[in-house]
């Protein structure tokens, strides 16, 4: 089989400690990418989770604080300000 060459750039402490730990499982850096590869071809799919973080404001937290305001507004209490107050 016909070898190539990739060139990655990361930080070079994610570096080190990838290195690390690959060399503890007995591998280096090569092996584990090409693990990595073989994963993604055989899966077809990245073999991990990967998202952004949730919006902040649909958080669990958040949702209770506008429950909270809109009650205190419905009840009379609380200041209501205009766009232009802003």
């Amino acid at each position: 089989m016909a070898q190539a060459t990739i060139n990655l750039r990361m930080d070079a402490a994610l570096k080190h400690e990838m290195e690390n730990i690959c060399k503890a499982m007995g591998m280096n850096l090569t092996t584990a990418f090409t693990i990595f590869a073989k994963k993604v071809i055989y899966e077809r799919r990245i073999p991990f989770d990967v998202s952004a973080p949730a919006d902040p404001f649909y958080s669990e937290a958040n949702q209770t604080r506008l429950k909270k305001s809109i009650a205190q507004l419905e009840a009379g209490q609380g200041t209501v300000h205009d766009e232009a107050d802003l």
